[in-house]
């Protein structure tokens, strides 16, 4: 059963001055649950509450969903945001993502007084960093383009061969130093790539300046900043246009980076080597938009965080957070809302 924590223990996790939503959790907490999981799942995530649970269909939106979330005491997912800011009762949401952006237009000034939010800061450096790596890679050896051929039984060994590229040795910039931003510079170190980070470290470009100035020394620039209003529009036109001539330009951190408009245009006019993009401004992405047809272009459709075992990850990280709850504990990944991650 679930005891109310000791405030004191709890105040690591949130501002000095916020007062502890946590103290008020009773013992018989409900769980509210907007994650597809089968039968095991289900009954793993039982075992570990020992106490009442909803398990929402995440995309009904349902009055029934919406109204045993105002009664519920936590929640694991991601609920629609509405249906938070008007749930009474919850005072912990362990979301099932990185992102927080769809609740970032709630009023925390006020929420965060009653709900502790935490994220899955981490959990997702490897399949991202291998993503953006097998992308790099995709473009470097021409991958892209011989997937394309193969479909329409066209050899092209001759045309194809002379345009491929080495990965060793290539200058890398990395936007951010977080858990993905460190595990990709690891994956690249055994090709012999220069990695530098546009971050806040000292050694880092830390400042706009910097990185407009030494933009064009690199052949490979990966975004994996959040989604703040510091980082939106970050590459606007004049920015991708101090690319490196032949320049990949990655994103796998937020849509809001880039401007779509001037990086399919650099694409189009070949200044550009190509783009791995695995988030985009809309998604999903609409029938006819540019990025469809664009040439060198490879769309990982915001799958880069997935695989076999994410959804057994995500209850590791809800099932390690809830015994920290019950013992007192601080929880990982609190979200800090005054500074939007």
């Amino acid at each position: 059963m679930v005891r109310a924590p000791d405030v004191s223990q709890h105040l690591a996790t949130q501002e000095s001055e916020q007062p502890d939503p946590l103290s008020e959790l009773p013992q018989d907490a409900a769980l509210y649950v907007a994650l597809p999981l089968d039968g095991a799942e289900q009954e793993r995530l039982r075992a570990v509450v020992q106490g009442p649970v909803w398990f929402a269909d995440a995309d009904s939106g349902s009055p029934d969903d919406a109204r045993a979330l105002a009664t519920s005491h936590i929640a694991l997912g991601n609920p629609r945001p509405e249906w938070v800011a008007e749930a009474p009762r919850l005072r912990w949401l362990q979301l099932a993502s990185v992102g927080i952006d769809d609740y970032l237009g709630l009023d925390w000034p006020a929420l965060e007084r009653r709900l502790t939010v935490t994220n899955l800061g981490g959990l997702f450096a490897d399949p991202v960093a291998e993503t953006c790596l097998a992308g790099i890679l995709a473009l470097y050896r021409g991958i892209d383009v011989l997937a394309g051929l193969r479909a329409d039984e066209s050899w092209a060994r001759h045309d194809v061969r002379p345009g491929l590229r080495l990965l060793g040795g290539a200058d890398v910039l990395i936007l951010g130093r977080g858990s993905i931003a460190r595990r990709l510079a690891e994956l690249l170190a055994p090709f012999g790539c220069t990695v530098s980070h546009f971050a806040r470290s000292d050694g880092d470009l830390r400042t706009r300046g910097e990185l407009d100035a030494r933009l064009p020394e690199f052949d490979i620039v990966v975004g994996l900043l959040p989604g703040t209003e510091q980082t939106a529009g970050l590459f606007d036109e004049r920015r991708i246009g101090l690319l490196r001539p032949g320049a990949v330009f990655v994103n796998a951190g937020r849509g809001t980076l880039a401007d779509e408009e001037a990086l399919v245009a650099a694409l189009a006019a070949g200044r550009l080597g190509g783009a791995v993009l695995d988030v985009t401004r809309e998604e999903p992405l609409p029938a006819g938009h540019p990025l469809w047809s664009c040439p060198n272009v490879i769309l990982t459709q915001h799958t880069a965080g997935g695989s076999r075992v994410e959804t057994q990850q995500v209850l590791d990280v809800f099932a390690d957070n809830w015994r920290r709850l019950t013992t007192g504990a601080p929880l990982l990944n609190t979200v800090r809302w005054g500074r939007g991650f």
